[in-house]
């Protein structure tokens, strides 16, 4: 099973720090010139966007040879996400750069599995390669590594392999950061089991992130207006430095740092969500979870919004897989299946061409009404299975930049009271 650790990095002295930061500078600018040769390459009808110059000389003795390789794969990467994405009609732009010498570059790199290495205890430290240059220029013996300490208690200290290591400069934080990908067996200590073999099915919505629905008869609504809100206002204000860039510029220090706010509390809140609402499920003995597919959403309901909170905002792939991780180590299984007409389908007497849905609420000409995405992941759950209680009233969440917490004064409580509208076909 794959996992991860994410942990402080603390250079033990300035020199440490200064031979630290630049090995991540000229990361970036190997990231940058290969970037650019690529896409001079796209840009040519008679070039190979993959044929580019050998790097290994002129990094080798700075990053040595593993990392360079590493970077060149990782960008290598991104091109072949750019083109799968490209494929389906959903790319948002070429990869881009790492910033640039004049106002500062990303400081980034990502090292092999086997040019670094994790010693976990009461002084936790990180070892990794650096290049031959750097090392006499430091003082490092020829096979000696950059130490570093390590601060943070990783859920995951015991593993099979580990992976590629990214280690980047926190600007938000004033910190440096690592991520580590972890293989961990299925027998691990921290993995349970369900308690029960109930299932549940979400609808992700453009304005409510999700809603669920459970054999059990529990439905949870998680709202995301306000946060998508702040989402589209940080993307605004993005989009307005950008234009006063002069031409030929990409991007600035400022909106490299509103794109990482914008990432950083998108994911938080996703893998927040994430947590809160497995952890929810396991208690209600919850082993399979059900996830429309989104296809379906962009086929029943397009539109510029609505796109921009799906594709931009939820990172749908994203948020599925961070689902079943965490869902891993409950012992829960998460399958993505298709959802259509779900959120037009009135659950009284099957229509879908005669209903109306007005913000929240789904109505029917045969009298039915209720929340129009609680609705919707009732319908979706009892097409994978048989749901024989009653739906208890739903508990609506709502972030506070920490945590998702029961929200009684919510709009879900106000609007809808009557027993008929706050529960679904009943």
């Amino acid at each position: 099973m794959k996992r991860a650790n994410t942990f402080e990095v603390i250079p033990q002295s300035d020199e440490d720090e200064e031979l630290l930061r630049r090995l991540l500078d000229a990361s970036a600018a190997l990231w940058n010139e290969i970037n650019y040769e690529r896409r001079e390459n796209y840009a040519d009808p008679d070039a190979d966007v993959w044929d580019i110059s050998e790097y290994r000389g002129r990094y080798s003795g700075t990053l040595g040879a593993s990392t360079v390789q590493q970077i060149e794969r990782k960008n290598r990467e991104a091109w072949k996400s750019f083109f799968a994405l490209k494929e389906k009609g959903e790319a948002n732009g070429k990869p881009g750069f790492w910033g640039n010498a004049d106002e500062g570059r990303e400081l980034r790199t990502y090292i092999r599995n086997t040019s670094y290495s994790v010693e976990w205890g009461e002084y936790s430290r990180l070892e990794i390669l650096v290049g031959k240059d750097l090392k006499d220029e430091y003082g490092l013996g020829h096979r000696e590594r950059l130490r570093l300490e390590v601060r943070g208690d990783p859920s995951w200290q015991e593993y099979e392999k580990q992976g590629r290591l990214e280690l980047f400069y926190d600007e938000q934080a004033q910190s440096f950061r690592a991520f580590q990908p972890v293989t961990i067996s299925e027998n691990h200590s921290r993995l349970a089991q369900p308690l029960a073999s109930e299932e549940a099915a979400l609808d992700i919505g453009a304005n409510n992130l999700v809603a669920c629905t459970t054999t059990t008869g529990q439905q949870l609504l998680y709202e995301g207006r306000d946060l998508f809100d702040r989402f589209r206002e940080t993307t605004r204000e993005i989009a307005r430095l950008q234009s006063l860039l002069e031409e030929g510029r990409y991007s600035s220090h400022r909106i490299r740092r509103l794109y990482d706010q914008r990432t950083k509390r998108r994911d938080h809140a996703q893998d927040a969500l994430a947590r809160d609402l497995i952890e929810r499920l396991y208690d209600e003995g919850v082993s399979t979870v059900y996830v429309g597919a989104l296809t379906d959403v962009l086929d029943t309901h397009w539109s510029v919004e609505t796109n921009a909170k799906t594709h931009n905002f939820w990172a749908f792939r994203a948020f599925v897989k961070r689902l079943a991780c965490t869902a891993e180590e409950y012992g829960i299984s998460v399958e993505v299946r298709s959802e259509a007409w779900t959120s037009q389908e009135c659950p009284n007497c099957g229509s879908t061409e005669d209903t109306t849905r007005h913000r929240d609420t789904l109505t029917c000409p045969c009298g039915f009404e209720g929340h129009a995405d609680l609705t919707a992941s009732e319908t979706f759950l009892r097409r994978q299975t048989t749901v024989t209680r009653s739906m208890a009233r739903p508990v609506c969440l709502k972030w506070d930049d920490h945590d998702w917490s029961e929200s009684p004064r919510s709009a879900l409580n106000e609007e809808h009271t009557n027993p008929q509208v706050a529960s679904v076909g009943r």
